[in-house]
């Protein structure tokens, strides 16, 4: 089995359509998921992380606000050469809450922090983890310029932002070389923000397709006939919207990724 990869934008790297997230595998506490779950093994993390590789993924999105997540993948993750890493700066999450912080000086710190974390020295994709504030944080804070510091530096490859607004992906899209939205049968807004993003040949990372899970437990009513594998319909909805080159799927269940790279084949 294997996945078909697609460019990113003009960065020249090579992702699998469907990537690994894995936020469940550092962190469970504050999470929009519609039931609670315990943090895996190692043993089952390694798993996860062979089977991924194994039908075909090699594009792993993390981040410092993810728990252990970063540490653990830092452990766990061989030839790290074969992975596409997609790390994230901003946000943290420290005794149950989240903090934000886009300064020159953090940013700094969080990249360096993520290299050593994920024992690595370069990383693919560094993500802006917005608060909600895309335009401000994009116009007037220091961390678009210092990670473009550090990507000179070839620290990082490629820079993007994580978005909460479709103005805010508008100009991410312009300024930056991705974006990562939100993109579902239920959150279409961002659709525009794809297609601006598709005409400047931008690469276009989609996060929530399943809408943090709800959409596999509670369809819309009447939406969809009895029987449909509401998964599949909106990874379909996802990968097949002309611009996207990359849907995130947070999962720590073997069957789901099994069936999530089934649905996006």
């Amino acid at each position: 089995m294997s996945l078909a990869k697609r460019t990113l934008g003009k960065t020249g790297l090579e992702i699998s359509c469907l990537g690994l997230g894995t936020v469940k595998i550092g962190r469970n506490q504050k999470v929009k998921y519609p039931s609670d779950f315990s943090l895996p093994s190692d043993k089952e993390v390694s798993a996860l992380i062979d089977q991924a590789k194994e039908l075909g993924i090699n594009f792993i999105d993390t981040a410092p606000a993810y728990g252990s997540s970063e540490q653990r993948l830092g452990r766990l993750l061989i030839e790290r050469q074969d992975w596409i890493i997609c790390s994230k700066v901003g946000e943290e999450f420290t005794a149950g809450k989240s903090y934000f912080d886009f300064s020159a000086e953090h940013t700094q710190h969080s990249i360096e922090r993520s290299l050593r974390d994920l024992g690595t020295d370069y990383l693919d994709i560094v993500l802006i983890h917005s608060d909600g504030q895309d335009v401000k944080i994009l116009e007037s804070s220091d961390c678009p310029e210092t990670l473009l510091r550090l990507k000179e530096k070839g620290l990082i490859k490629a820079i993007g932002m994580s978005t909460k607004t479709v103005e805010g992906g508008m100009k991410a899209a312009e300024m930056l070389d991705l974006v990562m939205v939100t993109y579902n049968p239920s959150t279409q807004n961002d659709a525009i923000v794809i297609d601006h993003a598709l005409a400047l040949k931008k690469g276009v990372l989609v996060k929530k397709a399943l809408n943090s899970g709800h959409d596999c437990i509670k369809p819309e009513a009447n939406a969809n006939p009895v029987g449909t594998n509401f998964a599949e319909r909106n990874l379909r909805f996802a990968l097949d919207k002309k611009g996207v080159t990359s849907v995130i799927v947070g999962t720590i269940n073997p069957k789901h990724l099994q069936e999530n790279v089934e649905a996006a084949q």
